[in-house]
């Protein structure tokens, strides 16, 4: 099951640029995603790509691919993996701006592409 307390946050290095909040993009994507079609109970594989501007904490790697990794046998549809993601994450570290977005393997002649935003950029 999907464990968001894996999910484990560091301080933001640069927060401020002088008076003024400083604003800057940080992405990590994960080329090996695994969960499971809760309909079928075939693999799901896809990339997840986060984006994120920080406000005072950075999500740390090591967790983040737990945490990811936990999602392994899941039965969950794509839709709710990534909102999943973005909810856990958002609560976790409270960005400024984030975008999830989940890109899945096809099956049957369909790709799917999913993806949440939280928060304004720019």
């Amino acid at each position: 099951m999907p464990d968001a307390k894996l999910l484990e946050c560091f301080d933001n290095p640069a927060p401020q640029d002088g008076d003024a909040a400083r604003d800057f993009v940080i992405e990590h994507v994960s080329e090996e995603f695994t969960s499971v079609c809760p309909k079928t109970g075939h693999p799901d594989f896809g990339h997840v790509t986060l984006r994120y501007v920080p406000d005072q904490f950075c999500v740390e790697l090591k967790s983040l691919k737990l945490y990811y990794q936990s999602f392994r046998n899941e039965g969950i549809f794509y839709e709710a993996v990534t909102n999943r993601i973005a909810d856990d994450l958002n609560t976790a570290m409270a960005p400024r701006w984030m975008q999830v977005v989940t890109d899945w393997k096809g099956r049957g002649g369909i790709r799917s592409t999913i993806t949440v935003e939280i928060g304004k950029h720019g």
